[in-house]
């Protein structure tokens, strides 16, 4: 950020008076710029024992399958934002059960919170940030063409819990594009 949002003038790196951490502050009406981690909400969406993927039509990972997810937006919950992306990315509605697996991805200031869902009534279709959207079983999962480590993550806590019928919540950092836990 160079210019100020609040102003329009130059801003410049510092640490502010009563801080740590070098923050970007306008130079002409002193307003402190934070960066923080954006918050990123999804749902594993599970119908008839198979689960929903989307292909991107989009970078980062373009043509790599995800699970419907993406940024949260002002005044809306965790739950409304993954509800409101599979519906933008897989044309789905969905009945949400709880928050599932929540990591902390530090060095790209993200949180992701993947719900656990159940696709309404088994329709489902391409949003325009997706190439395709298919249901998958276990042995069919395209493991090798998974776009995050935060989906490989997911679906691996999936379908070890599935074998016990418990679904805990999961908390996890994953540190790095080639996590592989």
């Amino acid at each position: 950020m160079h210019y100020c949002q609040k102003c329009g003038h130059e801003t410049t790196k510092k640490v502010p008076l009563g801080d740590s951490k070098i923050r970007q502050v306008c130079v002409a009406c002193g307003t402190i710029h934070y960066e923080n981690p954006k918050v990123i909400c999804g749902a594993l969406v599970i119908w008839e024992n198979q689960i929903l993927l989307c292909r991107r039509a989009i970078e980062p990972r373009y043509g790599l399958w995800t699970l419907p997810a993406g940024y949260m937006e002002l005044a809306e919950t965790m739950a409304e934002g993954a509800a409101r992306e599979t519906f933008e990315e897989a044309e789905a509605h969905i009945n949400i059960e709880g928050l599932y697996c929540m990591y902390d991805i530090p060095h790209i200031g993200q949180i992701y919170a993947l719900f656990k869902a159940q696709l309404k009534d088994g329709i489902f279709g391409a949003g325009p940030e997706t190439i395709e959207t298919r249901l998958f079983k276990e042995e069919d999962i395209p493991w090798d063409s998974l776009a995050f480590p935060s989906v490989k993550q997911t679906l691996r806590h999936y379908f070890k819990d599935k074998l016990n019928q418990h679904y805990p919540l999961h908390f996890e950092t994953i540190h790095s594009e080639i996590d592989q836990p």
